[in-house]
C-alpha cells in the first residue's frame, strides 16, 4: 500500500498513526504543494491524505483510511467513540491554533514544499484561506495566550490516557501540530501523552522546527 501525503498536514497524520499502530509495511509518497493533478487523477479532487491500496483503487478521507486500515490487522483500536469533552477541546482550540501553526508551517521544512514553486503555492493557498500570514504571526503573543489556557486545560483531561482510541486520532495531529510553535505551554501530562502517542505510532514531532 501506499500514502500519500503532505507531511505537515493534521489530516495526514490520523492515516500515518494507524500504519504505526498496526505495524503494516506501507509506502508514503508526498504530493508536492501545488500539483492539483495528480490527487485529481486518483479521487476526482485535490485533497490529502489518499491511500492507494494493493488492488489499484484509492481511498481518500483520514478516518475513512484509519477504519479501513484498523480493520486489517490485529483488535481494532479506533471503533469507540470520542471523548466528548476532548471533541469540545478540540473544537475551541482550533482556531486560535491554527493561527499559530499556518504562517509557521508555510516556512517548514517540508518536502511538499521543497521547490520555491511548490512554497510559494502552499504560502499562496493559507493566504487566500486565512488572510495576511504577516499580520498572524504580529499576534503570536495574544494567540499564545489563548491557546496555553487551552493547554492548561487540557491537562486533567490527558492524565488518564494510556491507550490509544478513536479520540486520539483527533486530539494528537492537532497537539503535533501546535510542536512548531515555540512558546507552546504544555503541561507535564499533556507533554508525555504526545511523546507517548509519538512513540506507539512512529509519527514524529515537529518540535526541531519550533519557532
Amino acid at each position: 500500500m501506499k500514502l500519500h501525503i503532505y507531511e505537515h498536514c493534521p489530516f495526514c497524520v490520523r492515516a500515518l498513526m494507524i500504519f504505526g499502530l498496526k505495524k503494516l509495511p506501507f509506502e508514503v509518497s508526498v504530493i508536492m504543494e501545488g500539483d492539483a493533478e495528480t490527487p485529481t487523477r486518483m479521487v476526482g479532487r485535490k485533497v490529502v491524505p489518499i491511500l492507494e491500496k494493493d488492488d489499484g483503487t484509492y481511498m481518500p478521507e483520514s478516518m475513512d483510511i484509519v477504519r479501513y486500515v484498523d480493520g486489517l490487522a490485529g483488535p481494532r483500536v479506533a471503533d469507540a467513540p470520542v471523548d466528548e469533552a476532548i471533541k469540545q477541546w478540540c473544537e475551541s482550540v482550533s482556531a486560535p491554533l491554527f493561527d499559530l501553526v499556518i504562517p509557521r508551517f508555510t516556512e517548514g521544512d517540508f518536502a511538499e514544499l521543497a521547490t520555491p514553486e511548490a512554497r510559494r503555492a502552499y504560502t499562496a493557498r493559507e493566504e487566500n484561506a486565512f488572510g495576511d500570514l504577516a499580520a498572524l504571526r504580529a499576534q503570536t503573543p495574544a494567540l499564545l495566550e489563548q491557546v496555553n489556557a487551552q493547554l492548561a486545560a487540557l491537562e486533567p483531561l490527558v492524565a488518564e490516557r494510556h491507550t490509544v482510541d478513536t479520540t486520539d486520532f483527533i486530539l494528537f495531529p492537532l497537539l503535533r501540530s501546535l510542536t512548531i510553535v515555540k512558546g507552546a505551554a504544555f503541561g507535564p501530562q499533556t507533554q508525555a501523552y504526545i511523546a507517548r502517542v509519538s512513540a506507539q505510532t512512529q509519527v514524529a514531532l515537529l518540535s526541531d522546527q519550533a519557532k
